[in-house]
Formats: C-alpha cells, structure tokens, sequence
C-alpha cells in the first residue's frame, strides 16, 4: 500500500499508469504561471491497469482528506475508479453517473466531486476535424475500437439530441474481452433510437480487420483501446484495410503509436484524414484544471496554452 505525503502547496494529482512520461508534467508548471496559478504544482499516481480496488480507494481518500491536494484527472482508470469510489464522492455530474465514470476530481465548498469531462473534451475534439453535417452529408459509419470511458463518451456526444437530423446511422464498438462490452451495452443500447449501436467480441486484431472491412466510405474510425500509449501495439494488424475517404482519429499523442502509421500508410491512396490526439489532449487537461482550481479558461487562453504545450514538447 501507498503511504502519501500530505501536499505542501496547492496540487493537482494526475492518475494514469505511466505519467511520468506524459508532456503535462513539463507543461503544467508553464500552464499554471500563464493562468496565474501561484505555487499550484502536479504529481503522478501511476497504478497498473485494473488494479485492486483498494489501491484506488487509498488514493481518493488522500485527496479527499488533505487541504492542499486539490484534486486529480484521472486517465486509464475511469470506470474502474469510479465503481472502487463512488461511495466516497459527495457529489457526481449527470455524465459520471450515466457513463459511471471519473476523469475529474475536484472539491467545492467542502465536498468531493466527480466529473465525467470526456464527453466534453472529446465533443470539442471531434468538432476540431469533423467537418460540419458529415453524417447527414455522407452516412458513413463509426467504429470505436474499444470499450473503455472514451468510446462511451464519444458515443454519448454524437448521439445529442441537439444533432438530430446530422447522426450517425451506426456506432460500432468493438473490445477484446466482454465485461467493457456488457458495461457499454448496458449504458449505450437504446440510448438514441435514430443510431444503431452493435457491440462487437474481437478478441484479436485481426477480428478488427474484419470489422472494419465492412465500412462504409466516409466512416470514422477511432483507435481508443490505450494501445500505443498504457501498452505497446495496435488494435488493428497491418493488413488491415480503411474505407475509403474516412476520418482516421488516433487518441493518443505520445507513444509508439503504430494504429497511427498503419492509417498514415493508407492515408494516400485512400484519401483518409488522420488525427492525432493532441487536442484531445489539450482540451482534456484544460477542462479538469478549469473545475480543480475553480477558474474559466477562455478561447484565447486556450490558444495560449496550446501554444505553451507545442513550444514544450517539441
């Protein structure tokens, strides 16, 4: 078990599985004096993927516990997370208990909250590179490879009522193992009558190659499994084949991000756009620092720290 050290100064805690090699660790600091910040500073919880409840429970009550811990984004862990501690928050937003997910921790007057932001953060995402009335233009097809909290958040923001008449026609999730399926199924089918969801059992990339031979032109295709970035590899093999004229979005930014290169090497001949997780990345973050210290962050500001971002990782 973990023994942690109370903070000496306002700290936001960032609860992955290798964040000591994430960019947010040199950025953060530059990020917090750009938003004025003061003395507010980062540290990494790294636990091994679905790890023992108590570890996490440890974890949430350090920070519920200690003033100057703040509050955390979590990654990887979300729903495993959430379901370990969904006793020791006093409050939790309409997303984190529809999706029972956490990628945000935060306190407000005395209380301990939890934030789903990713249907937010991968909405503005989405909306940086998916050209306007796509699915009422073309009726391509989704494919999320994998079942974890991104794909059910993407899959709750494309199917808003408020995009009635511009929805996909069909979401397909595909994973590797059936609990994540189920755990999807149960939130997702029937969620929007005007989009068919189908969840798929692949249990080996070349399952996925299947899958995702069967698309429509004009589909999107999403690689948000974790692999090239919490474990080496891609979903997909490299005979696998995109449709033509498609959206390709690789959520990851940092890594081995072989899913990536496989769509990169199709991206020619099959007139594919392929998105890198950056933005997702920025929007992310941003999103939990904004509820965590309790500030907005305007569109300018955003800009900002983009930019702080890139001039930082290059």
């Amino acid at each position: 078990m973990n023994h942690y050290e109370p903070a000496a100064m306002p700290t936001i805690y960032f609860i992955g599985v290798t964040t000591s090699q994430s960019s947010i660790m040199t950025v953060f600091p530059k990020w917090a004096k750009a938003l004025g910040l003061n003395n507010a500073v980062i540290k990494g919880m790294d636990f091994g993927l679905h790890a023992p409840a108590e570890e996490y429970r440890e974890a949430v009550e350090f920070i519920k516990s200690d003033p100057l811990s703040l509050g955390a984004l979590v990654t990887t862990h979300k729903l495993d997370l959430f379901h370990a501690c969904k006793d020791l928050f006093d409050y939790a937003d309409p997303y984190a208990v529809q999706l029972g997910e956490v990628s945000s921790i935060s306190k407000m007057d005395g209380r301990l909250c939890a934030h789903a932001k990713d249907p937010i953060s991968s909405g503005l995402a989405l909306e940086n590179f998916v050209p306007a009335d796509y699915w009422k233009t073309y009726g391509g097809d989704v494919l999320l490879l994998g079942a974890g909290g991104s794909s059910l958040a993407m899959s709750i923001y494309l199917t808003q009522d408020k995009f009635k008449g511009n929805l996909p026609g069909r979401i397909i999730i595909a994973n590797r193992s059936l609990p994540r399926l189920e755990h999807a199924r149960k939130i997702l089918d029937g969620h929007q009558p005007d989009t068919r969801f189908e969840f798929i059992l692949n249990p080996t990339p070349a399952c996925n190659d299947e899958t995702l031979s069967h698309l429509k032109p004009h589909s999107l295709i999403v690689n948000a499994t974790g692999l090239g970035k919490d474990a080496p590899g891609s979903p997909l093999t490299n005979a696998c084949s995109f449709p033509t004229d498609s959206l390709v979005w690789e959520i990851n930014y940092r890594g081995c991000l072989l899913f990536k290169e496989q769509a990169e090497a199709q991206a020619k001949a099959k007139n594919l756009h392929v998105e890198d997780g950056w933005i997702y990345f920025i929007h992310g973050w941003t999103q939990v620092i904004a509820e965590v210290f309790h500030i907005e962050i305007t569109s300018g500001k955003l800009q900002q720290l983009s930019s702080i971002a890139r001039d930082t990782c290059r």
